[in-house]
């Protein structure tokens, strides 16, 4: 279902748009990805609305990764500092809320929701890697909280085409509506 609107007060939330991601293969280039979402920061930006950007990071020591049993454990993600530096193109600015994540979901042990209500946003438009994971954690929390979503389908990406397929055509369409880029930067100018 395309996108109908968008609440006064939405912010936008890119996941784990970082160096680190950015270097494992995806189903769609990441450098578009990431181009839809640095189209999608800048319109943000220039409507006066919060620009969420959030990272997935560690301790040196790695004490804060999760270790729970799975049949399909965790990739190993390296120890280098510049694996969770965000990506130049996404411009970064000092009023954009930055929020380190040490999981999938960004709401979780975060100050996300705190950041987000206390700025009064009723709506969010989401984006990132991976869809399967990153993304759709963060959307599953954002329904149960009641935020309008959005997910822009071209501004995300994963390792696995199935996974992503079922994502955006099975789950999102359940939490919110899901739209291109520019179908969203179309709403955000009304």
């Amino acid at each position: 279902m395309p996108a109908t609107t968008l609440d006064p007060r939405t912010a936008l939330v890119l996941i784990d748009l970082q160096k680190g991601v950015m270097a494992i293969p995806t189903v769609h280039p990441s450098a578009t990805v990431v181009a839809n979402a640095a189209r999608l920061a800048t319109a943000f930006r220039s409507a006066n609305l919060p620009v969420v950007l959030v990272n997935v990071a560690f301790s040196p020591d790695g004490g804060d990764r999760l270790r729970t049993r799975t049949d399909a454990p965790a990739p190993s993600l390296p120890h280098d500092p510049e694996f969770s530096e965000l990506v130049p193109e996404l411009m970064p600015q000092p009023s954009d809320i930055r929020i380190t994540k040490r999981q999938w979901n960004a709401f979780y042990g975060t100050e996300l929701e705190l950041q987000l209500r206390r700025r009064g946003v009723t709506g969010i438009v989401l984006g990132g890697i991976s869809t399967s994971i990153g993304v759709d954690s963060t959307a599953r929390s954002a329904y149960e909280r009641a935020y309008n979503v959005t997910l822009a389908s071209d501004a995300m990406t994963d390792r696995d085409p199935a996974a992503h397929d079922c994502s955006v055509t099975k789950i999102f369409p359940r939490l919110g509506e899901v739209d291109t880029t520019s179908a969203i930067l179309a709403l955000l100018k009304r």
